[in-house]
């Protein structure tokens, strides 16, 4: 059975930083693209960032490109968000998310796997 366990959201402060994990079992973690989506309330899950099985590939959404660094550890099957700078507008539930198809996970559509969320509210 696989498994997405997101863990690191919280309240902060506009400016703070907060990193966010995700652990994966149930699957080969070095076989999986890995991604971040996003859903605030009352809008549409959008893509955050991305990392593919290798590691030396990053996808960011323009609105966090330059704030957000995503990366993953094999030796943990560990995928993490660093999110610093952090918005109003990053306010939302964050979701771990694996793609074992071809290409970056950067839709909805590709996603094979979903985590349950970490909320991250930031105010201000």
């Amino acid at each position: 059975q696989v498994q997405l366990v997101e863990s690191g959201g919280g309240l902060v402060q506009a400016g703070g930083s907060l990193r966010l994990s995700c652990v994966a079992s149930g699957l080969t973690f070095s076989m999986y693209d890995m991604g971040w989506f996003r859903q605030a309330p009352g809008k549409e899950r959008e893509f955050v960032s991305s990392i593919t099985t290798s590691g030396y590939s990053t996808y960011y959404a323009d609105s966090v490109k330059g704030r957000f660094t995503i990366s993953r550890d094999s030796s943990k099957n560990t995928v993490y968000l660093q999110m610093n700078s952090l918005k109003l507008e990053d306010t939302a539930v964050y979701y771990c998310a694996a793609d074992g198809g071809p290409g970056a996970v950067r839709w909805v559509a590709q996603v094979d796997y979903w985590g349950k969320g970490t909320l991250v509210t930031v105010s201000s």
